[in-house]
């Protein structure tokens, strides 16, 4: 924690100039209960959340989400074998909760375009910091490394790119970062990611969304879920595709979008993941914002494999506040090439099938790489599973 908090007086000015840009309008952070940051045990950590609710300081609902959260994140640490798991836990936990509860007694409002909060707390590290016990690196993948250094060189030059992805899990930021952060620390930490509405409610989930850098939308799988709010969450997603345009007209902008509009399920027949389909419309919205921003851009195709870390439940759900499930678990990513939506326009003559083959082409090449990441992390190949389109390695 004391890493995460900077000193109070050199850290004042900085922390007043990042408010005023970000948005970020918290009280002071001493003026909360601070009591799970004195935590020394299992015994005392579970007593804290009893005690607080006893309070009235945390929802009964809340306080069983974080018991919950604290019991399969800690079976997962230690079925890593990590011989220091008991202490990892401890520590992350007692920072979490003690976040979810400030978060409880002073809720924090994301704007359309929400900027990582850095200071006084440093919400990206502590994300960090939380998933990487859960990631098994010795069978953790990257594919295609030297396109991650492409897309990097492109930001450089004022280029624009956006990332068109499968999306598996409410991890899948952090994971994305701890797998690049050895070598794309840019990429890891200067991602907008665009997020649905889910993890910027559920109070369990805010103060990691806290750290990323966010583009806010309400996703098509829950437009209709309140009907008389439907208009509202429209007119929502209006202004973040303004503040989008918007970004993208400044260039040097990387985009993480997962145009299927949620996270990717199992095959309830087989049990078998994939990624679920694309949205055609979603991808041609990307497009066009990219076309029309008067700066070069790029859409790449990104795989994404870490589904048994954090699955989501089985089938969509209406309301706040899903069971979170957590494993110890190997994770992959790849990128492939650039698909060139005027190499595909020249082959079609109506609109709107060019529309659904540039989708479809964007959406083959993640599925193949995924199958490709699937080999090397589920059928135990390991770097074996590397194929002619897709290179693999572990960079860390």
């Amino acid at each position: 924690m004391a890493e995460l908090i900077q000193d109070k007086e050199s850290a004042q000015s900085a922390a007043t100039a990042a408010a005023a840009s970000s948005g970020y309008e918290r009280r002071n952070e001493p003026a909360h209960s601070r009591k799970f940051l004195d935590v020394r045990s299992e015994e005392e950590l579970l007593s804290c959340i009893k005690k607080e609710t006893e309070a009235g300081k945390l929802p009964p609902n809340v306080a069983a989400g974080m018991e919950e959260l604290y019991q399969n994140y800690r079976n997962a640490v230690i079925e890593s074998g990590n011989p220091k798991a008991d202490e990892i836990v401890l520590s992350n936990m007692t920072v979490a909760l003690d976040r979810i509860l400030l978060d409880v007694e002073d809720p924090f409002v994301f704007s359309s375009h929400h900027k990582a909060i850095r200071e006084p707390f440093d919400y990206y590290i502590f994300g960090q910091n939380y998933i990487r016990p859960l990631i098994d690196f010795g069978n953790s993948f990257v594919g295609n490394l030297s396109l991650f250094k492409d897309i990097e060189e492109k930001l450089q030059q004022g280029h624009n790119v956006v990332l068109i992805s499968n999306h598996q899990t409410e991890a899948d930021p952090a994971i994305i970062s701890l797998l690049l952060e050895k070598t794309n620390p840019y990429i890891a930490e200067n991602t907008i990611f665009v997020a649905g509405d889910r993890v910027l409610a559920d109070p369990l989930c805010k103060p990691f969304s806290i750290g990323r850098n966010l583009i806010c939308v309400y996703s098509k799988k829950h437009m209709f879920d309140i009907p008389e709010l439907t208009e509202t969450k429209r007119k929502a997603n209006t202004r973040s595709l303004k503040e989008m345009a918007l970004l993208l007209r400044g260039g040097s902008q990387l985009i993480w979008i997962a145009p299927s509009g949620g996270r990717d399920r199992p095959d309830p027949s087989t049990g078998e993941w994939y990624p679920a389909p694309f949205d055609a419309s979603s991808v041609d919205n990307m497009r066009r914002l990219i076309q029309h921003s008067d700066v070069p851009g790029h859409l790449f195709p990104l795989a994404l494999l870490c589904h048994d870390i954090m699955p989501p439940p089985s089938q969509v759900e209406i309301e706040i506040g899903e069971k979170r499930v957590i494993a110890f678990n190997g994770a992959g990513l790849s990128v492939a090439p650039e698909i060139s939506f005027e190499e595909i326009a020249a082959t079609h003559k109506n609109p709107e099938e060019v529309r659904e083959a540039y989708s479809k082409a964007l959406f083959d090449s993640v599925a193949m790489q995924y199958n490709v990441l699937k080999t090397a992390i589920s059928g135990k190949q390991g770097l074996g599973a590397s194929t002619a389109d897709v290179s693999l390695s572990q960079p860390w």
